[in-house]
């Protein structure tokens, strides 16, 4: 448009200039130029409508653009028109050349509005002088779009402009959501089975330790120690082994296939409630592999073995006594032998009276010899299924008694009398034991049978 009317001022010039200073103008314009005088007021009229359209609607549209950053400028020139002359001229000039370069940017550029040679003729391709002025006067037409308040140009260039800086699209994110569009954080499920192998206790195996002092430092039976750790033997304890010790007195089992909560009760005889409380069991439904103690239950005895004849009575290598030819000598009324003596050759004690074990255990090798601690009758000699094995009671009168149990042989009978020191059979580990040791015991009373056991040290 500045080309345009650049070209259009220099016709007029060239219609105002003489051709010398002799001539007439009128004439000389009549002779030099063809057009007509009314096609060129015309024109002028023309140019001057289409350059003030063109500034009106360059002043809107540069209002539009200059937005915020062109409304501080006013402000900005505004307040420097209250500095001096020489402040005020600089910061003008600055401000000039600063909202130059904006609409610079922002004014819509068109070929044709350069495309003139700058010297009024037309060159080869380019629109001549005249029809340069209609050419820039429908560019602005063009360029400015009514619908809007920007050049449609503009319009262009700006959304070329989003296509390439616009944000991307989201991406759905995979995983399930309810209907409002909530991501469902997935939750592991806990597959952990309620039984009893949290209440099982471990206890390392110390040096004179016996299943039955095992058993009755944590309140359970022997027999229970047995079936938990599956014991074969009694040799099967040893220093620093590693036993299961159940809470309470009874079974430990795995559940099998078929095995219901009431089938076990059943087979047991014990109550589906106290397996329930006993385990901690939330779910009556049991799971194969489960681990359950059953409290009350029982398991295998431990097998008898095989019976051993009483050996040829001998005599004592300290006291001599002669066995009974027949019938039972009857037991003493008072006991008037002063105290015990120690009832073998061993003096090693693996495990003292204490609340459970209510005996002392002497520690000794199998085959060693176990004698009577004092004179008297003896009521029980051979097996029993109490845990003891092999044993001998003794009765020495004033409601006093004496065991001896686990040994592997005895070498009296019952109704024998028996002199203090006389030998009554050999240590062994028959019945509940782990190894070879006597089990010694004192009673006042008689013997299960109403009596009370008391520490043996007291009398030895």
């Amino acid at each position: 448009m500045l080309n345009a009317s650049v070209d259009v001022q220099r016709v007029i010039g060239r219609l105002r200039r003489p051709s010398s200073p002799l001539s007439d103008p009128a004439s000389d314009l009549r002779h030099h130029t063809a057009i007509p005088a009314r096609h060129v007021r015309a024109g002028i009229d023309h140019v001057a409508r289409g350059r003030r359209v063109y500034q009106a609607r360059r002043i809107r549209h540069a209002r539009d653009l200059r937005g915020p950053l062109l409304a501080r400028l006013e402000d900005v020139r505004a307040a420097v028109a209250q500095l001096g002359h020489e402040r005020t001229v600089a910061i003008a000039a600055a401000g000039i050349l600063l909202g130059a370069s904006v609409l610079s940017v922002a004014s819509p550029v068109r070929g044709g509005a350069t495309g003139g040679t700058g010297t009024g003729v037309a060159a080869a391709g380019q629109p001549s002088a005249a029809s340069a002025d209609a050419y820039a006067i429908g560019s602005v037409d063009e360029a400015y779009d009514t619908s809007s308040s920007r050049p449609a140009s503009a319009l262009g260039a700006l959304d070329r402009v989003g296509d390439v800086v616009a944000a991307p699209q989201p991406t759905a994110v995979q995983g399930p959501f309810l209907e409002d569009g909530t991501l469902l954080k997935p939750v592991a499920v806990d597959t952990a089975v309620a039984d009893g192998s949290a209440l099982m206790r471990i206890y390392k195996v110390r040096s004179g330790d016996t299943l039955t002092g095992i058993a009755g430092r944590f309140h359970v039976s022997m027999m229970t120690i047995w079936w938990a750790n599956d014991l074969k033997n009694k040799d099967d304890l040893h220093l620093g082994q590693q036993l299961k010790i159940p809470p309470v007195s009874g079974l430990v089992i795995e559940v099998q296939a078929t095995d219901t909560l009431a089938s076990l009760a059943k087979r047991y005889k014990v109550s589906a409630q106290d397996i329930i409380t006993t385990n901690g069991l939330e779910d009556q439904n049991l799971v194969v592999g489960q681990i359950l103690v059953l409290p009350g239950a029982s398991g295998r005895q431990i097998a008898k073995p095989r019976s051993v004849a009483a050996p040829r009575v001998t005599s004592s290598p300290r006291h001599t006594a002669t066995r009974s030819s027949g019938g039972s000598a009857p037991p003493p009324s008072t006991y008037t032998g002063g105290r015990f003596l120690w009832p073998t050759s061993s003096h090693r004690i693996s495990q003292y009276f204490h609340y459970g074990h209510y005996a002392i255990d002497i520690e000794g090798s199998t085959g060693d010899p176990i004698w009577a601690a004092g004179a008297g009758t003896v009521e029980f000699a051979g097996w029993k299924n109490n845990g003891g094995g092999y044993q001998v009671w003794i009765t020495h009168g004033s409601g006093l008694y004496t065991t001896y149990n686990h040994m592997s042989s005895v070498a009296v009978g019952a109704g024998q009398h028996v002199a203090r020191g006389q030998r009554v059979g050999r240590m062994g580990m028959t019945g509940n034991a782990t190894g070879p040791h006597l089990h010694f015991e004192v009673w006042r009373g008689p013997i299960w049978n109403g009596g009370t056991r008391v520490n043996p040290l007291l009398y030895l």
